[in-house]
């Protein structure tokens, strides 16, 4: 896994950008409105609220691009050294600087007018320094164009950096340009670099992995170098220089023997010799490429010389044949090169002290013979007996080759499988699935491996489970007469708790046509009432529309009274008094108030302004019989008109004239909604002057319209 992801570097806005982004998330987030008439101290909190939102916006946003950039002198210094080549050191310092100083500015900005915000006197004069102190805030952002800018450069480059791990086992390849590097780089890894036939194809750094002893390898791919002085070495060199410089690696130093690169080989060495002290401290392999072309053993002595010097003048070099196009010596360049590795850290790791602390906590233990005696091989007496017989036969080649799940194995292989099985050992499941049918044919009797007491009961149809007795044997043969009994008088119970529930008799004995007959009526009842369960929801009056106001018989035509309730439920069987005796109680101060009007009034009739008792009606009461006799004169014209006559309250379901009220105002007030009129839940908001006429300063023109 890399060390360091710098892929995770977030997008940085331009200057412009940015601005809009902070004044934008302070006007959503901040509240808006505010008026002259609200308390000095409610308009100082609601400008210091803007401000200080608007400095910790810029803030966070400068401190998060502050955090993810990596510090220089925190980091690897093969990272901190490439970025020194491909940014500028001290312009990627001076750029962080920048920002960071930007954000101090808009600390100190913020705090000084807030403190001045804090003496306003007027909602004018606080709007004024909100305005000064966002418009500071915005130009010192704006200053930082070119740091912003350069920033987001400097990201998306280092997005496109190999993510290596330095730490890692790692193959460097290095030399000259076109001398073979990215094309061992293609072969012995999974990565897919650019090869072409001229030089300087590959500009950076490459990294590809591979697989050796189990263990996970990078193999990095670096620029072509040219034989010249550092200081002439331009920015795609130096990626290569800073590789070798910082990373603990083994070292492939590639020759291009055949010349085909361009360099001669004695530029290639003289390169060698150049960047030899990069090499201190490091496994080195010079490979030969492209003997496919000119072998090395047919090579000019001179130039063999050359190479052999370089070698020879190196501690832990070795030199290595190779050719990418016959791929002769690839695996052998790449199995040396992690061996060598290898073996190298794990000496320093032993020199280094580090392995004593391991052995410390390990233990090892080596056995030793407890005695002298010598313990052969047991072989079991039968196998030694058909061994001894010769019927003991090989193992091998019973099951019948099969080329997918599907095969049916031909006459050919039911053959084989009988030959070689025929009088050597004993069929196994496997041979003997094969000979009756093969997969889901054939299945072997598990039976056989039943543990019982005797194994005879093993092939029962039930087995026997104790003291020679199976299930059945513990089956009453008379069990169905029972249960036939037992239903029998089941039903004859549950028809006498019904006719006990209704107040009957118990049914007598029926024939066959009666109970047939009851039965169906007795399912017809089971199946109404768990309709009326399914149904059953208290989304409608307990008193239906259809029959409000309607009369209960000829009888009682237009009347609804107690007497005519009572007569009409008679009428079906049911007792009523009960339910009258419980209305009545209910209405004890009425008929308390009726008893006494007849004990002492008697007959006499009432004045109009006095009650039953004498005394003088309210003015409330005096109202309602007014009101009272109006609507009986009103329901008396208009029956002599032939109009239709308004319900009275009972005929409407209800009580009496104040639930009518009652009634009325609710359906009033639900009305509404439907109406679209405005109710509780409206909101309510009152006409403000025009902001943008009403405060900051006024400019030139008119104001009448914009």
């Amino acid at each position: 896994m890399p060390v360091y992801n710098f892929k995770s570097i977030g997008a940085i806005p331009s200057a412009g950008d940015l601005v809009d982004i902070v004044l934008t998330r302070t006007q959503r987030r901040t509240p808006t409105v505010v008026h002259p008439g609200y308390k000095i101290s409610r308009i100082r909190g609601f400008y210091i609220r803007k401000i200080k939102f608007t400095q910790q916006t810029i803030s966070e946003r400068l401190s998060n691009i502050l955090s993810e950039f990596p510090r220089l002198n925190d980091i690897h210094p093969f990272y901190s050294d490439l970025c020194n080549t491909l940014y500028d050191r001290d312009h990627y310092k001076l750029a962080l600087g920048q920002i960071n100083a930007a954000r101090g500015t808009v600390d100190s900005i913020a705090r000084d007018m807030i403190r001045m915000v804090k003496y306003g006197d007027s909602l004018y004069r606080c709007k004024s320094l909100k305005r000064a102190a966002l418009g500071r805030m915005c130009t010192v952002l704006k200053r930082q164009k070119s740091a912003l800018a350069y920033l987001e450069e400097v990201r998306k480059h280092l997005g496109r950096l190999p993510a290596l791990d330095p730490s890692a086992r790692t193959l460097l390849v290095c030399g000259s340009p076109n001398v073979g590097k990215s094309s061992f780089m293609n072969k012995v890894t999974r990565a897919d670099v650019d090869v072409q036939p001229y030089a300087f194809t590959t500009k950076s750094l490459y990294v590809g992995h591979t697989d050796h002893r189990y263990l996970r390898w990078q193999v990095i791919d670096t620029p072509g170098l040219l034989d010249h002085p550092l200081e002439e070495r331009n920015t795609i060199e130096m990626q290569a220089i800073t590789a070798l410089a910082h990373l603990t690696c083994a070292v492939l130093y590639f020759v291009d023997i055949s010349e085909n690169c361009g360099y001669t080989v004695e530029s290639q060495c003289a390169l060698f010799r150049s960047i030899r002290p990069l090499f201190v401290n490091k496994e080195l392999l010079i490979v030969v490429n492209k003997v496919d072309v000119q072998p090395w053993e047919t090579l000019d002595p001179e130039r063999k010389a050359l190479v052999n010097a370089c070698v020879d003048s190196t501690p832990n070099c070795t030199l290595m044949t190779m050719s990418n196009v016959s791929e002769q010596g690839v695996s052998d360049v790449k199995t040396t090169a992690c061996d060598r590795l290898l073996a190298s850290r794990v000496s320093g790791r032993v020199a280094s002290g580090k392995v004593d602390n391991v052995l410390n906590r390990l233990q090892v233990f080596h056995p030793s013979a407890r005695d002298g005696t010598e313990r052969a091989a047991f072989i079991p007496d039968s196998v030694a007996a058909a061994k001894a017989a010769g019927t003991l036969g090989p193992k091998a080649d019973r099951k019948p080759k099969r080329s997918n799940i599907g095969y049916a194995p031909t006459n050919k292989d039911a053959q084989s499988v009988d030959t070689t099985m025929a009088g050597t050992t004993k069929k196994t499941a496997r041979d003997l699935m094969w000979e009756n049918g093969g997969p889901g044919v054939w299945a072997p009797d598990y039976r056989d491996i039943y543990d019982l007491a005797d194994d005879d009961w093993k092939y029962d149809a039930i087995p026997q489970i104790i003291d020679g007795m199976n299930v059945a044997d513990y089956v009453d043969p008379d069990v169905d007469a029972k249960l036939a009994a037992l239903e029998a008088e089941e039903e004859q119970l549950i028809r006498e708790a019904e006719a006990a529930a209704l107040g009957e008799e118990p049914e007598s004995e029926l024939d066959e046509e009666e109970e047939a007959a009851v039965a169906a009526i007795r399912e017809k009842q089971i199946i109404a009432r768990k309709g009326r369960r399914d149904t059953k929801s208290a989304n409608y009056p307990a008193v239906p529309r259809t029959i409000r106001g309607r009369p209960l018989d000829a009888a009682d035509e237009g009347t609804r009274t107690a007497s005519a309730i009572t007569r009409h439920l008679e009428g079906y069987g049911i007792d009523a008094s009960a339910m009258v005796e419980r209305g009545r109680k209910r209405d004890r101060a009425a008929d308390h108030r009726r008893k006494r009007e007849e004990q002492i009034f008697g007959d006499v009739a009432m004045d109009e302004d006095t009650g039953p008792d004498g005394r003088a009606l309210s003015k409330g009461a005096v109202k309602r019989q007014k009101a009272d006799q109006k609507e009986e004169e009103f329901r008396a014209r208009s029956k002599s008109r032939g109009h239709s006559v308004p319900q009275t309250p009972f005929e409407m379901g209800l009580k009496d004239k104040d639930a009518v009220a009652v009634t009325k105002k609710r359906d009033r007030a639900g009305r509404k909604a439907w109406e679209g009129l405005s109710g509780e839940g409206d909101q309510r908001k009152s006409v403000h002057l025009v902001k943008w006429m009403n405060t900051g300063k006024k400019r030139n023109g008119t104001t009448y319209c914009r």
